[in-house]
């Protein structure tokens, strides 16, 4: 009955195109029909407009339609299997990638020029389209969370392989760090708290929600435009003292008393509680660093490296000792890289590639570029991946150059090719074996294609 109604669905609408075709009056049209759901032409214009879409291979009036098939494929079994996102996750995806966008785009105004729309309704679709990415990647991953891979595998799998066909490793550093926080005078934080608490005084009294203070005054990225709104998270997820606060409260009617985090200071309301997981909005406010405190920081920083030259002590026992930075400190100064494996579990790692330090500070980065290994920087002011003004000096303590991936050096990245190939190879045998179970209609005039998965036309 349902395929039935979709024919007739899918045959109605061609006749109203071409009944508008005649009239000099083109309107949507319907070109591909999956199971339930069609797929319209102005979707397809919509992604092609799309920036992430300008470096497509192949016609993009075949391979949008088909990823767009390929998509209803996954998001119907993600309904079948009950697999969510949150609004706050989609929202926060939506704003990197809109950022990402005004930069190439040279502005806002151009990128609405662009795209032909003004930015309310860029994101408006875009919440949509991610919405539906997100679910997608989710159901991937579920598919495919019981694929492993065994050492033997791996070995087999790179045994034969000339050496210009394995993968290329970037080079990688390891570096050390020694670093103060400038003094923030008394007064600035009061100035700080007593910001906040007058947020809080508004927001009881009615005059201001917390999601329009949130937009217009918060200073964390990641939750402004969202009104201050985090995803549901555990004890364990939060900040310690962040989440001793949070996790008090039992009213989301009230506002939480100004609390100090390892970020800044924040007042924080409940909006949900679910089992051992709660949702928050809140404000963050951080105390502004003088430029007076971050050069008497780096003056400072210039005594205990002459200091560490003259060898009076090594540069490990000043990150140990004096060093203001809790990630490095217990680590005798060395930074850690925590990466994901295509298994999704976590790893530690001391190497980073110069991308993922860029991502750590980009100042940094630029700083570890052209050192020589052993080498002690010159202080320098960065922002940390708390967002913080922090003063250090570096210390490179390893380089490890570019090369061809080998067994005994680079086993883990070996490893999740192999994983990776295993996992690509199980979604493309779901993808043809659901082909073949799902009602596909297309459009005559899309079928000239040659499709990356030939089973859509029937």
């Amino acid at each position: 009955m349902k395929r039935s109604l979709f024919i007739l669905i899918f045959s109605f609408s061609q006749f109203l195109i071409a009944f508008a075709q005649q009239a000099n009056n083109i309107i949507d049209e319907v070109i591909w029909v999956v199971g339930d759901e069609a797929i319209l032409k102005s979707e397809v214009e919509g992604m092609r407009r799309d920036p992430s879409w300008s470096q497509i291979k192949g016609n993009p009036y075949c391979v949008i339609p088909e990823r767009l098939a390929i998509q209803k494929l996954f998001l119907h079994q993600a309904a079948i299997d009950s697999i969510e996102v949150t609004d706050a996750q989609v929202n926060n995806y939506v704003e990197e990638r809109i950022k990402e966008w005004v930069m190439t785009a040279g502005s806002k105004e151009k990128l609405e020029e662009y795209m032909d729309m003004p930015m309310s309704q860029i994101r408006e679709e875009l919440f949509d389209r991610y919405k539906d990415e997100m679910l997608v990647g989710k159901m991937r991953e579920k598919l495919t969370e019981d694929v492993k891979v065994t050492p033997a595998e791996v070995r087999r799998y790179f045994k034969d392989l000339p050496e210009d066909s394995l993968p290329l490793i970037p080079t990688q550093v390891e570096v050390e760090l020694v670093v103060l926080q400038p003094h923030i005078p008394e007064e600035e934080i009061t100035r700080v708290k007593e910001e906040l608490r007058g947020y809080a005084e508004r927001i009881t009294n009615g005059g201001m929600s917390f999601s329009t203070l949130a937009i217009l005054n918060s200073e964390d990225p990641g939750t402004k435009l969202q009104g201050g709104e985090m995803d549901y998270m555990g004890r364990g997820q939060l900040d310690p003292a962040f989440a001793n606060v949070a996790f008090a409260l039992t009213d989301p009617k009230k506002v939480s008393k100004v609390v100090e985090s390892e970020f800044g200071f924040h007042i924080i309301q409940l909006i949900d509680k679910r089992g051992d997981k709660a949702k928050f909005r809140h404000i963050l406010r951080k105390p502004k660093v003088a430029q007076a405190d971050i050069d008497a920081a780096l003056a400072r920083l210039d005594s205990i490296a002459d200091e560490i030259r003259k060898e009076k002590f090594s540069f490990e026992d000043a990150a140990t000792y004096i060093s203001e930075d809790k990630d490095t400190r217990n680590n005798r100064g060395l930074m850690t890289n925590q990466k994901q494996k295509s298994d999704g579990s976590l790893m530690q790692t001391s190497r980073f590639e110069m991308g993922e330090l860029a991502n750590e500070s980009s100042e940094l980065a630029r700083v570890v570029d052209g050192m020589e290994i052993g080498e002690i920087s010159k202080p320098f002011q960065m922002t940390n991946k708390r967002m913080k003004t922090v003063c250090a000096i570096a210390k490179l303590k390893n380089r490890i150059k570019s090369h061809r991936a080998s067994m005994s050096e680079d086993f883990q990245v070996l490893r999740d090719i192999v994983l990776r190939k295993k996992k690509e190879e199980l979604v493309d045998n779901w993808i043809r074996e659901k082909q073949k179970t799902t009602y596909i209609r297309i459009n005559p005039d899309w079928c000239n294609c040659e499709f990356e998965y030939p089973g859509w036309v029937k």
